[in-house]
């Protein structure tokens, strides 16, 4: 690929949009020329890295519009009518969007020249249970599925390696961002203060409200709870109960593992508080549609415009 041409669009969206009451009328939007509307990040010029919105496809409902993955109840027809769409709109055949059946877990599965000869029904078999993707083939689009979760880009530009996390409470918890970069040391001889990484939309802590169990897993896991979590009054319950930060977890993760803080940039969208644009299931369910969060090492600059 010499050369990607991208449609650039600013964080913020105004629609009139009610939540989880996209008109039927969608319906008929896959009749027509559909295309993702995406928000993108800077990692570098010779990657694209982005997650969808939920404009610019053809799925219906709490799956509205735009939703590629197929293991949250949406149409497959649909699913696959967005997957053709997202892969017109950066340049990929369909077999080099890639994305796993995350299992809240933080194992990482290396994407390599053998992984792509494999037959359709082998390629979903080796990407069940995996909650990371790294490659470092260019053209290879490589993501994340979340809907309050926390998607991370890592970005090795030396190698031109990289690598799509989905960090959970659970993931966050097991830490699998340190083992995600770990595992780029040994396959790609990654340097972690020469790589950048983005943490992109997720619930953030005003809205991540947990229970005692998941406050203690976080605690017995070694991370500093005074930095990380605080309590609040719940609007409904006037109950005091725990918020934990967990795009700020994963932070501290990147940093530990060597990551520059002037390399790691944070998304200020909380999907939470943005479900109109951004999927979130705390406020949708879980039989809603999931943001991708995905990246791809191309080999001529990008334009976005």
């Amino acid at each position: 690929m010499a050369g990607v041409v991208m449609a650039f669009f600013s964080v913020g969206f105004v629609h009139s949009v009610i939540i989880s009451t996209f008109a039927p009328e969608h319906e008929t939007i896959c009749s027509t020329m559909i295309e993702p509307r995406l928000h993108y990040f800077d990692l570098g010029p010779t990657v694209v890295a982005f997650s969808t919105t939920r404009f610019g496809g053809c799925s219906i409902g709490n799956y509205a519009e735009f939703n590629i993955n197929c293991y949250c109840g949406d149409s497959e027809e649909n699913v696959r009518k967005n997957r053709v769409a997202l892969c017109s709109l950066l340049g990929i055949d369909d077999n080099r969007l890639l994305m796993p059946h995350q299992v809240h877990q933080a194992k990482t599965l290396r994407i390599d020249e053998a992984f792509l000869r494999l037959a359709e029904p082998e390629r979903r078999e080796a990407l069940e249970g995996y909650d990371a993707l790294m490659t470092n083939l260019r053209g290879v689009c490589i993501g994340v599925s979340t809907a309050d979760c926390i998607p991370i880009l890592l970005y090795d530009e030396a190698h031109h390696a990289i690598c799509a996390v989905h960090a959970g409470w659970r993931g966050t918890v097991a830490r699998i961002v340190e083992q995600a970069i770990a595992e780029m040391k040994t396959a790609y001889n990654t340097r972690p203060e020469q790589m950048k990484a983005q943490i992109g939309p997720g619930i953030h802590l005003d809205s991540f409200e947990v229970g005692d169990e998941v406050y203690a897993a976080f605690a017995d896991a070694g991370f500093d709870m005074s930095s990380i979590s605080r309590r609040q009054r719940n609007a409904l319950s006037h109950q005091e109960k725990w918020h934990i930060n967990l795009p700020l977890c994963n932070r501290q993760q990147l940093l530990a593992s060597g990551v520059l803080p002037a390399s790691i940039a944070v998304s200020p969208i909380c999907t939470y508080q943005c479900c109109s644009d951004y999927f979130s299931a705390r406020r949708l369910g879980i039989n809603s549609g999931r943001i991708f969060t995905g990246i791809m090492s191309v080999s001529g600059p990008v334009t976005r415009k």
